[in-house]
């Protein structure tokens, strides 16, 4: 039973160290940074979506601010 759970301990502290060394890896090489990720945004939305979107927002926060709600904490 020791053995079993020695093993089970062994396997998933190597897995959790590859999976460090991949996240690692893949920090050092870039593979996360998206630099042009809003300025396609902003290029393939079209003027009316972004004003729809900042109408919602405003609607959301007077709402808010009418209702007295505070977020759970």
């Amino acid at each position: 039973m020791g053995a079993v759970i020695a093993i089970m301990l062994g396997i998933s502290t190597l897995l959790g160290a590859l999976a460090l060394l991949g996240l690692l890896w893949g920090v050092k090489t870039k593979q996360f940074d998206d630099y042009s990720k809003f300025l396609d945004g902003t290029k393939f939305d079209s003027e009316d979506a972004l004003n729809d979107a900042v109408n919602l927002e405003n609607r959301k926060k007077e709402l808010m601010k009418n209702k007295g709600y505070r977020p759970p904490d």
